[in-house]
C-alpha cells in the first residue's frame, strides 16, 4: 500500500479531492443546499447582484444575519446601470437548517448568494443543478468510452490476425477526423423537439463514440506485450475462453494506466459538454448546465454589467478541470512503479 501512503502525503491530491467532493456533494444535494426551485422566478428581481448580508438594522442594533427585499429600478440610459430598490423596513432573517433546506429567509427578502439571472432565477440554485449535468456527463461518458476502448483494444491485441487489422483501421479512420467538428456535426443533427433528458443521453453517446479510439490503440499495444506472459499461457491451457482471459487476466494488468488516464479524461468530457452547450448544441434552457449558463458570455453587456452570471460557471468549470488534473497527476506519481519500489 505504498502508493496509498504516497497519495495521502501529497497535498495537491487532497486539494483536488476536497474540491471535487464539495462540488459533487453540492450538486447531488442541490435541493437541500438552496431553498429555491431551479426555475423559480422572483418578481421584479432580474439581474440582481449577489445579495448583501446585514447584521445590524438601520439604527445600528444587532439583530443577526438578515437581508432586505431588493428589486431593480429603472435603467440609466447613459451608463446602462440599474439602481437597486431596497426596502429597509422589512428585514428578513436568515435561518440555518430550516424548512428542509440548508438556509432560508423568513420574510420577503431573498438570499441570492450569487445574484439572479435575466429571468430572476437564483444563480446559485441553477449552478448547483447545472453541475449535476456537467459533472455526471464526465463520469458516464468516461465509463462508456473506456469500456468500449478497453474491450476493442483488448480483443484486437489478444486475438490479432484479420480482426486486429479491421479494428485498427477503423480506429485510425475515427482518429483522423477532428473530434470537435465531428461532435458539432453530430450534435447539430439532433431533432430539435427531443427532451433535454434524451439530448443528455445522446450527447453522452456522441462524446463516448468519438473518445474511445485513442484508448483502444494504447490498450492494444499493452495487451500485445502481456498476452505471451506465463499466467496468460496457463489460463489458455486451462481452457478459458479468449473473452474470459481478456476480461479477467489481461485488462486488469492495465488497470493502473486506465485509472490514471480516466481521471485525466473526465475533465475533457466536461469541457466538451460546456462547448456544445455554449454554442447552443447541448442542454437547452430552461434546464441549466454549466455550458448553457456560460453562453451568456456572448452578450457583451452581461459581461460588463452583470459579470457574476459569467464568472461563476466559468470558475466552476476551471476548478473542476484543475482538481481532476491535480488528482490524476497525483495518482500517476503514486502508482509509478519506480516510486512504489522505492
Amino acid at each position: 500500500m505504498n502508493w496509498w501512503k504516497r497519495l495521502r502525503s501529497n497535498p495537491l491530491a487532497w486539494i483536488g479531492i476536497t474540491i471535487l467532493t464539495i462540488f459533487y456533494a453540492a450538486a447531488l444535494f442541490a435541493d437541500f443546499v438552496t431553498p429555491y426551485g431551479v426555475n423559480e422566478q422572483a418578481k421584479n428581481a432580474p439581474l440582481l447582484p449577489p445579495t448583501q448580508i446585514h447584521w445590524h438594522d438601520r439604527q445600528g442594533q444587532y439583530i443577526g444575519a438578515h437581508v432586505y427585499p431588493t428589486t431593480q429600478g429603472k435603467v440609466d440610459l447613459e451608463t446602462g446601470d440599474r439602481a437597486l430598490i431596497v426596502d429597509y423596513s422589512k428585514p428578513s432573517q436568515i435561518q440555518i437548517f430550516h424548512g428542509g433546506h440548508l438556509f432560508r429567509t423568513t420574510g420577503e427578502g431573498k438570499l441570492n448568494l450569487l445574484g439572479t439571472d435575466e429571468q430572476g432565477r437564483d444563480q446559485l440554485t441553477r449552478l448547483l443543478h447545472g453541475g449535476r449535468i456537467s459533472l455526471l456527463i464526465g463520469f458516464i461518458g468516461t465509463t462508456i468510452s473506456y469500456t468500449i476502448g478497453c474491450l476493442v483494444g483488448g480483443i484486437s491485441g489478444y486475438i490479432g490476425g484479420w480482426l486486429d487489422v479491421v479494428l485498427m483501421r477503423f480506429v485510425e479512420i475515427l482518429m483522423s477526423v477532428p473530434s470537435i467538428y465531428l461532435l458539432v456535426a453530430l450534435a447539430a443533427i439532433l431533432p430539435p423537439q427531443i427532451s433535454n433528458t434524451q439530448r443528455f443521453a445522446l450527447i453522452i453517446a456522441i462524446i463516448s463514440f468519438v473518445s474511445w479510439a485513442g484508448l483502444a490503440r494504447i490498450i492494444r499495444g499493452q495487451v500485445l506485450s502481456i498476452k505471451e506472459q506465463t499466467f496468460i499461457l496457463a489460463a489458455r491451457a486451462s481452457g478459458a475462453s479468449p473473452l474470459r482471459i481478456i476480461v479477467n487476466h489481461v485488462l486488469p494488468q492495465t488497470i493502473t494506466f486506465i485509472i490514471i488516464s480516466a481521471t485525466l479524461d473526465i475533465p475533457r468530457f466536461i469541457v466538451v459538454e460546456a462547448v456544445l452547450s455554449l454554442v447552443g448544441l447541448g442542454i437547452q434552457p430552461p434546464d441549466p448546465s454549466w455550458g448553457n449558463m456560460l453562453s451568456l458570455s456572448t452578450n457583451a453587456s452581461i459581461v460588463i454589467l452583470q459579470p457574476w452570471l459569467v464568472w461563476t460557471p466559468a470558475l466552476a468549470i476551471v476548478l473542476t478541470v484543475l482538481s481532476f488534473n491535480l488528482l490524476g497527476d497525483s495518482l500517476r506519481d503514486a502508482l509509478d512503479p519506480k516510486n512504489i519500489r522505492q
